[in-house]
């Protein structure tokens, strides 16, 4: 969007620039916010891509050693374009004055490729956050880790088919920018095995365990999805769906995100998918998200408006919130997306989709084993919970609405100097610290209540 234009509308967004009467200084973004520079030696982690030629990667590394630069992490994998290797690094913070001059080395002497990734906190100011869509791209290859890296303890730590197949998976989801299209996966039918155990076993469940919203929206994804025993549905398939329902969308993503990432993605009403399946050996079984959790677990729920407003009030609450409160937020998600438990009549629930997804938990939580408690964001967001077990506790809502009162007023709890909000039409957060944003708001808001008003009088 043109700078002038967001200058008129009072858009001072992280990407917005204005000058101070009578001077030449410029801001970033809210008067509040830190920003990412254009100084490289900023930035800590990166990735490189180099001919594949002998002798290639030993020239590059021998940059950072002349520089005294200490590398805390390397990673190799094919690139995408013919003869080269990509290289992920996370370099010692404590290095980064010298961090220039090595990619400037990098790029002149090696003609090597180097693309910036992170991003560091700056003292008393406010965390970078997205201001419009597309900035997702700057950080969903930021991951803690691959798809294709497994711990010892995973059931496909030993099979190379399968952590060649993982490292498909992921090269699809660094490879994908937003607007394009996600590609279509040909699963082999070991995989649409595995699909179809988990499949077949929690759909007997359902009927009697899951939330009503779940239920109503699991037939439609049957009939407009491609969601069956003998078949995995595609993302881009299963993102128009939620599109034209809620405005939620998926986006293919190649390992974990951070806690700040992640939610930063609900304030856009865009979910970071997984695309890959657990291994074989236990379908009932994944220590970590897969195919199988975010489409039966997660997505029936973003098609429902209450649900989805909910999700994204959650991510909302996290633009710009202190390191403390994303850890708080985190765990609101993990106690209510994740693993919530609702009233529905005289009956309870469940709505989180790590139960929805697991056939032993989806019957474990309703018995009397577990401990019930109310959903109370203050209480919730301080709960212990355990991550490779069964959770001892779950939080109960008294509904979806409900809660996402309750989130609300504990999101103006966070210390944050203003207050965020989605604009669905061009698809940004609004950093609502002027009075000129407040005015164009109140415009809105008007303009809503003048509908409402001539509806009502229709309905007289």
């Amino acid at each position: 969007m043109d700078a002038a234009y967001k200058k008129i509308n009072g858009n001072y967004g992280p990407d917005a620039e204005t000058e101070e009467q009578g001077t030449e200084q410029r801001r970033r973004g809210s008067m509040y916010l830190e920003e990412e520079t254009n100084k490289k030696s900023e930035v800590i982690s990166c990735i490189f891509s180099l001919k594949e030629e002998v002798g290639a990667l030993a020239k590059a590394l021998r940059l950072f050693e002349d520089k005294g630069i200490n590398l805390t992490h390397i990673e190799s994998r094919p690139s995408r374009t013919k003869d080269q290797y990509e290289f992920f690094i996370n370099v010692d913070s404590s290095c980064s004055q010298a961090l220039d001059e090595v990619i400037d080395g990098l790029r002149t002497q090696i003609s090597g490729n180097v693309h910036e990734l992170s991003r560091n906190k700056q003292k008393d100011t406010v965390p970078w956050f997205p201001n419009d869509i597309q900035d997702l791209d700057r950080f969903a290859n930021q991951i803690l880790s691959y798809g294709s890296e497994l711990d010892a303890d995973h059931p496909g730590f030993t099979d190379p088919v399968y952590r060649a197949r993982r490292k498909e998976f992921a090269d699809i989801a660094y490879n994908y920018r937003h607007g394009q299209t996600i590609p279509r996966v040909e699963y082999t039918e070991e995989e649409k095995d595995t699909w179809g155990v988990v499949f077949k076993e929690l759909k007997t469940l359902y009927p009697t365990h899951a939330c009503r919203e779940h239920n109503r929206v699991f037939p439609l994804l049957e009939k407009y999805c491609g969601y069956r025993q003998d078949n995995i549905p595609q993302l881009e398939d299963v993102s128009r769906f939620l599109q034209s329902c809620t405005g939620f969308r998926l986006r293919p993503v190649a390992g974990l995100l951070s806690s700040r990432d992640f939610l930063a993605g609900l304030a856009f009403r865009v979910f970071h998918s997984t695309q890959y399946i657990r291994h074989s050996s236990k379908p009932t079984y994944t220590p970590e998200p897969d195919v199988c959790h975010e489409l039966l677990g997660h997505v029936p729920l973003f098609a429902d408006s209450s649900f989805a407003q909910f999700s994204q009030e959650i991510g909302l609450a996290s633009l710009g919130a202190p390191d403390e409160y994303i850890e708080r937020l985190a765990t609101v998600y993990w106690f209510t997306v994740e693993f919530g438990l609702c009233k529905q009549g005289s009956e309870i629930k469940a709505y989180g989709a790590g139960l929805l997804s697991s056939f032993g938990e989806l019957q474990y939580c309703l018995t009397d084993n577990p401990k019930l408690l109310a959903f109370d964001p203050d209480k919730t967001s301080l709960q212990k919970y355990p991550i490779t077990e069964y959770q001892p506790i779950y939080f109960v809502a008294d509904s979806f609405e409900d809660a996402k009162e309750k989130v609300r007023k504990f999101a103006a709890t966070i210390p944050r100097p203003f207050t965020v909000r989605y604009n669905a039409y061009t698809q940004s957060i609004e950093v609502l610290d002027n009075t000129k944003q407040l005015s164009n708001l109140a415009d809105s808001i008007n303009s809503e209540m003048a509908k409402l008003c001539e509806a009502l009088r229709k309905l007289e």
